[in-house]
């Protein structure tokens, strides 16, 4: 499954016991950057999430942890990448902090016809270098089980093929007649999404040529209601109706 950091004990854990980290789980921990004490979320061979404490990070007896409480399944629902158009200032580190806690496990900043890019961004000040740490620290505060991927900022059509496993394409477009979010997510067949696609536009939408070449690639176009939201608002609001309607 997509994500970064998912640590895996390779055996059916209990709560008060300590296991050893194989190779796969040490390399998954080095994503978290977490010291002796930090506690971080595992899952088991059960499929089954804990919470457990660092207690030791790579002596002679390895890189071990103890498992101290039960957090439930790890099964989430499906896969949910968020394809955003760049916006100006902080709000990406706002989307990508915000969505990491709804659990997304991708995202792709991609250049627009109307938003900023990369190059103006970074030409003010660099920040794109901290979006992964952003990720991290987010996923941290909100004990997940995996960091997002932040893919790096691509070209329009890039984002969309990163998107063409999905079979759920959801694209975000406010004009009459677009069908509610709410109505498109009550006709899906839940239960075979695998992997699901939201694209967001920047401030003022996307082009009418940007959503014909979303909608060749398979995505629907969709509705958040009367009220025209910031991109930000928007990517927040539907990361969490996707998360939430299509929880197992």
């Amino acid at each position: 499954m997509q994500g970064l950091g998912r640590i895996i004990i390779d055996e059916k854990a209990e709560t008060g016991k300590s296991y050893t980290l194989g190779k796969e789980g040490v390399n998954a921990l080095a994503f978290w950057e977490a010291r002796a004490g930090e506690a971080v979320t595992v899952s088991d061979a059960g499929d089954r999430l804990y919470r457990a404490r660092l207690i030791d990070t790579g002596g002679k007896t390895g890189t071990r942890i103890y498992v101290f409480e039960e957090m439930g399944e790890a099964k989430n629902g499906p896969e949910i990448t968020l394809l955003q158009a760049l916006p100006e200032k902080e709000r990406m580190e706002l989307i990508i902090q915000k969505a990491a806690e709804l659990g997304v496990n991708a995202i792709v900043p991609f250049k627009s016809q109307r938003s900023i890019s990369l190059e103006e961004r970074d030409s003010r000040q660099k920040k794109a270098h901290k979006w992964q740490d952003v990720a991290r620290r987010a996923s941290k505060q909100s004990r997940s089980e995996f960091i997002p991927l932040i893919h790096p900022y691509c070209p329009f059509a890039d984002a969309l093929d990163i998107s063409k496993g999905a079979s759920l394409k959801i694209a975000l477009w406010e004009r009459p007649g677009i069908r509610l979010i709410k109505d498109i997510l009550s006709d899906s067949k839940k239960d075979r999404i695998g992997k699901a696609a939201i694209l967001v536009g920047p401030e003022g939408g996307l082009e009418g040529e940007e959503m014909n070449l979303a909608i060749k690639a398979g995505f629907s176009p969709a509705s958040l209601g009367r009220r025209i939201l910031r991109t930000e608002t928007a990517a927040i609001m539907a990361v969490g109706l996707l998360r939430y309607e299509l929880a197992s």
